[in-house]
């Protein structure tokens, strides 16, 4: 008699998408890999400055700096290994500035033969948690149109110029998408915008055709974590709801179910560091954001440093708890 062990089916994990760039995905992220996730992270390819913009110049690739960062956040290597991947060359002729992750990139997309490749390849020499796509295949130029007229060039540029900006554009302005990038938005249950430089590090990824429509089309619970303090050059003065707002202006509908806020107390000494630099708290108005249908999630999420950073394992479970209820709600 033929005797089989029945199957068990085995749970599908819940697919978030990630999408930004800078130093406040890659802390969310190295939360949200230690939870029970199909990760998905959707990189900017708009910086040109520093070692990512030398080597996008040089060597005709797009820039590794974000996208380094990102797998970093994800990587499941040693403590040493990790630090070794940060390291940033001090001095030496072509060397200094350089990040040896950066070049590990670079030279990753030689031997694979293309940028999306030697990202993909190099996922999986550090063992990355889910999956790490640029937004596009080629680099892409941000530019800024400012209130007064004027166009700022460059991702680097535009909060140096201190204005007020009236919105931002990417050239070339027709570029594709990656059709994973487009494919994973597709599939998810969960699209999460932020934290990251609105305008130089969210926006970028949301220019690219395809992927706000994308994201508008989607089904899937859509999540906006805020920065906790504006940005000089950038966002000066925002509120919460300025945030949706500069976003739905540039992909042209509303996008988000909920907000996810920091509201905790942030010391007077750090507060008047930042005050130096321009920055200051951004304010969460409520009222507004309530009515417009948009749930806010609040809490504590900061975490003291030299920089005010998320706590990246309570954000984590907030985005945890939203995800396991809004799949719950569609059974």
């Amino acid at each position: 008699m033929d005797v089989r062990t029945p199957s068990i089916p085995t749970r599908r994990l819940p697919k978030v998408v990630v999408i930004g760039g800078g130093t406040g995905l890659s802390v969310m992220l190295r939360g949200l890999k230690e939870k029970p996730l199909d990760l998905t992270a959707i990189v900017t390819v708009a910086d040109d400055g520093g070692s990512s913009g030398v080597l996008r110049q040089e060597l005709h690739i797009p820039p590794p700096g974000d996208i380094r960062n990102v797998l970093m956040a994800l990587a499941n290597v040693e403590p040493l290994l990790s630090r070794l991947l940060r390291y940033r060359f001090p001095a030496g002729s072509g060397l200094a500035g350089h990040s040896l992750g950066n070049l590990m990139l670079a030279a990753m997309t030689d031997i694979a033969g293309d940028f999306v490749s030697g990202v993909r390849e190099l996922s999986q020499v550090l063992a990355v948690r889910g999956r790490v796509l640029p937004a596009a295949a080629q680099g892409t130029v941000l530019k800024a149109v400012m209130e007064d007229g004027s166009v700022v060039v460059g991702e680097s540029q535009i909060p140096k110029a201190r204005g007020k900006i009236r919105r931002v554009m990417i050239e070339p302005e027709g570029v594709e998408p990656l059709p994973e990038a487009v494919e994973a938005i597709r599939e998810a249950d969960c699209i999460l915008i932020g934290p990251g430089s609105l305008y130089t590090s969210i926006m970028p990824n949301l220019l690219v055709k395809g992927l706000a429509e994308a994201i508008i089309a989607s089904d899937a619970l859509k999540l906006f974590v805020c920065n906790v303090m504006t940005q000089p050059g950038e966002t000066d003065g925002y509120t919460v709801s300025d945030h949706l707002d500069a976003i739905e202006a540039h992909v042209g509908a509303p996008l988000f179910h909920a907000v996810i806020v920091n509201n905790g107390e942030i010391p007077p000494d750090v507060l008047a560091k930042y005050a130096e630099e321009g920055a200051s708290v951004v304010v969460c108005d409520e009222e507004k954001l309530a009515a417009r249908g948009i749930r806010v999630i609040a809490d504590h999420l900061v975490k003291v440093q030299t920089y005010l950073r998320h706590d990246a394992a309570k954000l984590s479970d907030h985005i945890e708890r939203l995800v396991q209820e809004w799949i719950s709600g569609k059974r």
